[in-house]
Parts: structure tokens; C-alpha cells; sequence
């Protein structure tokens, strides 16, 4: 049988792609849940999930954590900044390992982009094109939650950006979490997937916003200046305020939209409609 392992399994992502696997008729046996601490993965070994220790920055964790896997997901580290040495250490013991297929999480048209996160995208996906492994980058758009988390605060203050008139092409991370499963289980893949759901712009979410809550939601469209003055005054320091903001701009440019129907094509349906992903953050 083949045997599957998911990396950063107690995040929030990598837990969706276990449970995913799951709903593919895996048997748990076969999967393993990796996770610095795997005390916060017991509800996944509850289901008969085995757990490993595997830690990005104790590469001597990764070897251990991988023998016997088959396929491997590796959902990108969390940290902007440190991802390329951790990546390179997972793939490095997956080589050492015998891993078949590693399955990527990088980041949509991550090599024709402005997104200041893509720099380690496009870095790790040439780390994988010079391993020995079969190897698949799921190119994910932006969460649909990036958004919907925030719904308290909109509600209270409406929403102010400088993506302009920018679409945006997100989806749940249970859609993401899906294609990785499919992806990591298909006979046949593709070695780049561009994902993305059904695309809005900030506007077009203020309105779907008020018709859900039954709260008139404005969107204010800002310069990138003003916005990241306003971030500051909130108390963000102005290095990351200066970050995010450029998200924004690099949104207005058109960097986080796409027409691709991989992730639909994986997923085997629609991704999850904005609509119907802020109702049940309601």
C-alpha cells in the first residue's frame, strides 16, 4: 500500500489535507500526520492517523519522520523569510528517504508575479526541479479566510485597502486542501497547478458582506501610503505595514486572479463560493 505523509499536519491547512485523505478512502494507516509537537495532532491519531515528529529547523527530525513514505505533502512553512532552508531540508531527507512524489504548496503564478512572497515560492519549486523526486506545485491563490476572519472587524469599521479594482481568484482552504489530497493520490499529475476559485474584487465582497449580515459594508480604496499610515497608527510597525500593503498593490495588478480551472478540475466540483464561504463564517 502506498503510504502518505503530510507535513505541518496541526496547522490549519495541513490538517484539512489529512482529514481529506481520509475522506478519499485512505486508511489512516497509511497516512502520517507530521508536526513539530505531535501532542496537537491527537485528534487526527484518534482516528488511527500515525504521528511523527518533524520539525523544519532539526533537519535531523526529517529522516525518521519520512522512512517508509511514499508521498509526501509538503505545505510551505509558515515563517516568510525562513522557508527556503527548511524546504530544502525536507526535500533533502525526502531524496534520502526514497520519496516518490512531493506534493508543494507554492503560491499563484509564482514565477510572473509582484507578490513579495514569491520570491521563496519560485526559489523552493527550483530546489524541486533539480531533486530526483516527481514532484507537483500546487500554486494556491489567497484564502478565502485571509478575508472572511476579519468579518468582526468589517462589521465594525467597514473595509479599507489599495487593491482597487484588483480580483481576486481565492478559495477555502478546504478547496486547497482537497486539490493537495487529489494531487498527492492521483495517478497521473501535471507538475504545476494553478489554483484559484471564483475571483471579486474587495468591492464586490463589502457587497456580498452586507447582503449576508443585512449591514451596510462599504469598501474604501486607498493609496498604498495611506494605507500603510493607517496601519502604523493602528499600531502594525511599518516595516510589515509596508508588506501588506504591497499585497495590496501586487492585487491591484491582477497578481492574485486567474481563469485556470485547475482547482475545480482536482477537486472534482466548483470551488466554494464567496457567498457561500461568508455565510458560514457568519
Amino acid at each position: 500500500m502506498t503510504t502518505y505523509a503530510v507535513t505541518g499536519a496541526s496547522g490549519q491547512l495541513g490538517r484539512k489535507i489529512v482529514q481529506s485523505l481520509l475522506d478519499l478512502h485512505i486508511s489512516p494507516f497509511d497516512v502520517i500526520a507530521l508536526a513539530r509537537d505531535t501532542s496537537k495532532v491527537e485528534d487526527l491519531t484518534d482516528l488511527g492517523v500515525r504521528a511523527r515528529t518533524a520539525d523544519y529547523d532539526q533537519p535531523e527530525t526529517l529522516g525518521a519522520a519520512l522512512e517508509g513514505v511514499d508521498r509526501l505533502v509538503l505545505v510551505s512553512a509558515s515563517e516568510p523569510g525562513k522557508r527556503l532552508p527548511q524546504h530544502q531540508a525536507v526535500i533533502t531527507a525526502a531524496e534520502a528517504a526514497g520519496v516518490q512524489r512531493l506534493v508543494y504548496t507554492s503560491l499563484l503564478k509564482a514565477d510572473d508575479t509582484t507578490n513579495g512572497l514569491a520570491p521563496e515560492h519560485v526559489a523552493t519549486e527550483g530546489l524541486l526541479a533539480e531533486s530526483s523526486l516527481e514532484t507537483v506545485s500546487l500554486r494556491n491563490s489567497w484564502y478565502t479566510e485571509n478575508y472572511t476572519a476579519q468579518i468582526p472587524g468589517y462589521l465594525e469599521r467597514g473595509i479599507v485597502g489599495a487593491a482597487g479594482e484588483g480580483r481576486i481568484a481565492a478559495a477555502t482552504r478546504q478547496d486547497f486542501a482537497e486539490a493537495a489530497a487529489a494531487a498527492v493520490t492521483a495517478d497521473t499529475v501535471k507538475p504545476v497547478y494553478e489554483l484559484g476559485g471564483e475571483s471579486f474584487t474587495m468591492a464586490a465582497f463589502a457587497a456580498a458582506l452586507s447582503e449576508a449580515s443585512g449591514k451596510d459594508i462599504t469598501y474604501t480604496n486607498v493609496s498604498v501610503e495611506d494605507l500603510v499610515a493607517g496601519m502604523v497608527a493602528a499600531g502594525m510597525d511599518e516595516g510589515t505595514a509596508g508588506f501588506w500593503a504591497s499585497i495590496d498593490a501586487s492585487i491591484e495588478k491582477g497578481d492574485l486572479d486567474t481563469d485556470s480551472t485547475d482547482l475545480a478540475d482536482l477537486i472534482g466540483r466548483k470551488p466554494t463560493s464567496l457567498a457561500d464561504a461568508i455565510k458560514a463564517a457568519l
